[in-house]
């Protein structure tokens, strides 16, 4: 890339990407200005509609401390660092802009439709200014309709894609972006923009649980996760599935906020591959898996709204209040099925759920409570910490069959088969169900079916202790395949 300057005077926008470290955007923006603001907006359009206490919040402004710090000492000036605002940030950065008078503005793309309005709102005051906008990729190795069908259309199916996928990447798209040659570009803040990073409490949140959840924040949280899960990465495929098991990488949050880099983990998942690790093959398909569901979003737009099929839509969806009344218990965790009751309680006490649960909780909802599939996204987009519209969107549809390469409408999760498979001696029950820890190996999944006896002895009284079953699972299993039948039966008349 050419480093000579086109620009005097620039600003980088950081959103999801809080990192220094293989940034693309701050890459960029060093490349062509010979001077650079950077700036980030706790946009109220977003931040105003959500709880007081948000860990997602929190997250941010803890990762951004450390930023604004690692930017300071990358350009050795006392006087850098990041300008942090509390607006609009559709309005706020071309005011920035215009106070800082930079003649162009650099970000990072993001592909969601209410980001891909912002950016369009935020590109037009600019260019009625006179100042440029510029947008890199960063979030994603390929983007949008980079990795397409022989036919040139985006693909709709998971298997071909990441072998195209896997055929396509190249070492310049996992190149490392440095920007430390050129640090000294980093401007000093004028003076009444150095300010440290606002508390929570100065922008309207509260403090959440995040800290005694120990999870670790920003760049060096993203470093820190990586480096423990490379000592388990080779096992990755055997203990995934196991949610009391230390399997996953956690650091579907970094990934989220951008404080680690995906073109990093993608070239580690590669090299261990190459090297004959099973783990870290199947790693690299969760990563392409990403991938894939943003190209999704960006190709196929309408599944923010609506099924990638849209057959599923004529699905017809429990409602009313006996509808609001199990969707109740199933996001507070009282459906008396222990794993999808344990599952709950960890998303809602952490911010996280295991991907194995979030399979079988979301089947729980829509295919045992025949709820729609966008009560339980909408919920989930509430309390995940690593909440991406792409790929909750995708899970979502995926568990409900109306998404692209999603499981067939009549494969349906049996919540007491799973849980006897995937936490067999009942640790993770255990751990967010104290209530059952008494019970034995065998009775733990399926209480209503212990004997009295047994049940006394662990100090449950059922309808007292732990809930009832909300429903009879062959009994629902019944009736979702009779509320599929409608799918059946239009792709059948298409035939």
């Amino acid at each position: 890339m050419n480093t000579t300057p086109i620009f005097e005077t620039g600003l980088v926008w950081f959103r999801r990407d809080l990192r220094v470290m293989d940034n693309a955007a701050l890459h960029l923006a060093l490349s062509q200005c010979r001077q650079l603001h950077c700036v980030f907006v706790f946009d109220r359009a977003i931040l105003d509609p959500l709880p007081r206490a948000d860990r997602r919040v929190e997250f941010i402004r803890e990762s951004l401390v450390e930023l604004d710090a690692a930017l300071r000492e990358l350009s050795g000036k006392p006087g850098a660092g990041l300008i942090v605002r509390h607006a609009v940030a559709s309005g706020e950065i071309p005011r920035l802009a215009a106070a800082l008078q930079v003649q162009a503005v650099f970000a990072a793309r993001d592909y969601e439709p209410q980001a891909l309005a912002r950016d369009e709102t935020v590109r037009q005051a600019l260019a009625q200014a006179g100042c440029a906008f510029f947008t890199c990729k960063d979030q994603v190795i390929f983007e949008g309709r980079e990795i397409l069908t022989q036919s040139g259309t985006p693909y709709g199916v998971f298997t071909p894609y990441k072998n195209n996928w896997l055929k396509r990447v190249a070492p310049e798209d996992l190149a490392h972006h440095d920007s430390v040659p050129l640090a000294q570009r980093l401007s000093e803040r004028p003076a009444e923009f150095q300010r440290p990073v606002p508390s929570l409490d100065e922008i309207g949140f509260e403090t959440t649980n995040l800290a005694s959840l120990k999870i670790p924040t920003g760049e060096s949280g993203g470093q820190e996760l990586l480096e423990a899960f490379f000592e388990r990465m080779d096992d990755y495929h055997a203990t995934r599935d196991f949610p009391a098991v230390k399997g996953p990488s956690y650091l579907g949050v970094h990934l989220r906020f951008g404080t680690v880099s995906i073109r990093q983990l993608a070239r580690l998942a590669l090299q261990r591959q190459a090297a004959g690790s099973a783990g870290a093959a199947v790693w690299l398909s969760e990563l392409v898996w990403r991938d894939f569901y943003f190209a999704i979003l960006a190709n196929f737009p309408q599944v923010a709204r609506q099924a990638f099929k849209p057959e599923y839509d004529a699905i017809y969806w429990e409602s009313g209040p006996h509808a609001e009344a199990l969707f109740a218990a199933w996001c507070e965790g009282r459906t008396g099925y222990p794993l999808v009751d344990a599952a709950l309680a960890q998303i809602n006490q952490t911010g996280y759920m295991h991907n194995r649960l979030r399979m079988v909780a979301g089947s729980f909802l829509v295919k045992d409570l025949g709820i729609d599939w966008r009560w339980g996204e909408r919920y989930f987009a509430k309390q995940l910490n690593d909440f991406d519209l792409s790929a909750n969107n995708g899970g979502w549809q995926w568990v409900a069959s109306s998404g692209c390469d999603a499981q067939p409408y009549f494969r349906i999760f049996n919540p007491v088969s799973q849980s006897e498979k995937f936490d067999p001696q009942g640790k993770f029950i255990r751990r967010y169900l104290p209530q059952l820890a008494r019970l034995s190996d065998k009775a733990i999944h399926a209480p209503w079916l212990a004997k009295p006896l047994e049940l006394q002895m662990a100090g449950v009284v059922l309808g007292r202790d732990y809930p009832h079953p909300v429903v009879a699972h062959d009994e629902a299993r019944a009736r979702t395949l009779a509320r599929y039948a409608v799918v059946k039966k239009s792709v059948t008349t298409q035939a």
